[in-house]
């Protein structure tokens, strides 16, 4: 007797059978993810908000009142726009000869370009003052000449320059190996010169990358200490900078307005971070709709 359609079994789709057998689905999965952001991420997040706001805004205000505290966020914000727009430049040139030019040694550039990530920022500072020392050749020279590196503000954007060179470098080069090469042999081949070349077709299409490469590196500045608490000589009105700010009221015992201070911190990078999100969103949409 043969089996209309009616009687034949209905075959589940697999996506429900393994649901249904117990395996470890979507949302179990979602949830050790989330669990794992929450307790990283979120948890401590959340207990440095409540310990600097527990009595509203008056740790904050006690905190920014300390001698030094203004100029230690505005010496710290300065520094990271310039570093942002420094980085911004040359780390787009360098991702730029990376992707576009073929030379001898190019895979131990690219290396050379990803030591910040694996050098501690300790180090970085221990380096740059072995470099630029007052007993170090360059270091006596410079200082002879009246350039002062080490206990000075130069010092600090060197050593920002330092630990967030590659920011800049690996926001842009995925960007920069998507664009078609053919578009800038055409511009070139009706007569535009390299430069012309970079600003007319290259550039639009780079924007995004590199203002979200930029954000990165401002963010990444509002945080450094490392290489900072060892070059800069931590003076009070001169070469104080947050992070720093924020260790001496550790020191201090005054948690709270630590917490406080470092909530602003986070707040203003937070911000950063989402609109480096948007920008490579974005980036991503213009590629996906050329």
């Amino acid at each position: 007797m043969a089996v209309t359609s009616a009687e034949k079994p209905v075959r589940r789709p697999r996506r429900d059978r393994e649901a249904s057998s117990g395996r470890p689905g979507r949302w179990s999965l979602r949830g050790v993810a989330f669990l794992y952001l929450g307790l990283l991420i979120v948890l401590p997040i959340a207990a440095i908000i409540q310990s600097g706001f527990s009595h509203g805004l008056s740790d904050l205000r006690s905190a920014l009142a300390s001698f030094g505290a203004w100029q230690a966020i505005r010496l710290t914000l300065f520094m990271a726009a310039i570093t942002a727009v420094i980085n911004g430049v040359l780390g787009t040139l360098l991702a730029y000869v990376l992707v576009r030019t073929a030379f001898p040694g190019r895979g131990v550039l690219a290396t050379i370009v990803d030591l910040p990530f694996a050098v501690p920022t300790l180090v970085a500072g221990v380096m740059l003052r072995a470099l630029f020392g007052p007993s170090s050749p360059i270091g006596s020279f410079l200082a002879a000449h009246g350039v002062h590196v080490i206990f000075a503000q130069l010092g600090i954007l060197l050593a920002l320059l330092f630990v967030t060179l590659p920011l800049v470098v690996r926001t842009v080069q995925p960007v920069l190996i998507e664009m078609d090469p053919g578009e800038e042999e055409a511009a070139r081949v009706l007569g535009a010169g390299r430069w012309t070349t970079f600003r007319k077709v290259m550039l639009p299409a780079l924007l995004p990358a590199i203002a979200a490469g930029g954000l990165l590196v401002f963010a990444r500045c509002l945080g450094e200490f490392g290489a900072i608490v060892i070059v800069s000589g931590n003076i009070t009105g001169r070469t104080l900078t947050a992070p720093v700010f924020i260790f001496q009221l550790v020191s201090q015992f005054r948690y709270a307005q630590a917490a406080a201070v470092s909530a602003l911190l986070f707040g203003l990078a937070f911000v950063l971070v989402l609109i480096t999100e948007r920008l490579v969103a974005r980036g991503s949409r213009g590629f996906q709709a050329a």
